[in-house]
């Protein structure tokens, strides 16, 4: 008890974040080779496979420029300018970082969870769902608005009076757990870790777009918010990954780009300036009753 209670310094939780995230980076490719071996062995490796995998990683740059550019300022200068009107003065120490992840997990629940049930949101997240593969690239596919939305679902956790830094601690610890769930290499797990855990087999069905599967497991690490608020699926039939209405490109501009065209081209041919904002803020696909337009995707 008296480790989870021994204060943290800020400098070294800083340190130890960016250690996890760029070694598991290292991992991640390592993996990814293995997973490019799998491939080969059953037959599934192809010239479109490794055109998609490249176009993940492009992405991955165009993500970065865009955050180092513009949105990662903007991100780290709203966490430190809410904390000046904390709550509470939470201190910093292995317990509190815990409990932290865990509201963490909870956060990127709903924000996940408005990322595909907003228009505006799903224009970026359906960057990270257009791949028709699924492998540990395929979670650093990034949409160009990817680092603006989360910002506004953690800041509450800074206003209770966590730390940023142990808030982005946690966002980094959430998102390296679920970028290991991107495989197909590891089928289920023991039942008591499938019944508590995000896993492989529950981000599957995430990724996929079998009618049964869409909008579902929308948890990071834990798969329990899930089923606390209905939209779990189990894995049962095989998994169409992708969009509904796939982009059928390999080329990493239209990857980035594809969903802020579809919603630039869905809103403009909505009728009337409600209807318009209305696009915006719906799911995706909501058209009105009178007068409807073609679907897109």
């Amino acid at each position: 008890m008296e480790i989870l209670l021994a204060p943290l310094s800020t400098d070294w939780l800083l340190e130890l974040e960016v250690f996890i995230n760029d070694w598991f980076f290292v991992l991640a490719l390592a993996f990814l080779g293995f997973e490019m071996i799998r491939y080969r062995v059953v037959r599934k490796l192809s010239w479109m496979l490794i055109g998609d995998t490249l176009t993940n990683y492009v992405t991955l740059a165009l993500f970065i420029a865009i955050t180092v550019l513009a949105l990662g300022t903007f991100y780290v200068a709203a966490f430190f300018f809410v904390f000046q009107f904390a709550i509470f003065d939470i201190e910093i120490n292995w317990l509190t970082v815990l409990i932290c992840i865990v509201l963490a997990d909870l956060v990127y629940y709903w924000e996940h969870r408005f990322l595909h049930r907003v228009n505006l949101g799903w224009a970026t997240h359906s960057v990270h769902h257009s791949s028709p593969f699924f492998n540990i690239s395929v979670a650093y596919r990034f949409g160009p608005m990817d680092s603006f939305w989360p910002v506004f679902f953690h800041l509450p956790l800074v206003l209770l009076g966590f730390n940023p830094i142990v808030v982005l601690f946690a966002e980094v610890i959430v998102q390296v757990y679920q970028t290991a769930l991107h495989t197909e290499a590891v089928g289920k797990l023991p039942r008591p870790v499938e019944a508590v855990m995000n896993t492989p087999s529950h981000h599957r069905v995430h990724h996929g777009s079998n009618p049964d599967y869409l909008d579902k497991n929308y948890g990071g690490i834990f798969i329990i918010w899930d089923r606390m608020f209905g939209t779990f699926a189990a894995e049962r039939e095989q998994v169409t990954y992708g969009l509904v209405h796939p982009i059928n490109s390999v080329n990493p501009i239209i990857a980035f780009l594809h969903g802020f065209q579809r919603l630039a081209r869905e809103t403009w041919q909505t009728p009337g300036l409600v209807n318009k904002v209305r696009v915006l803020v719906n799911p995706p696909g909501w058209q009105p009753k009178e007068n409807p337009r073609t679907p897109s995707d």
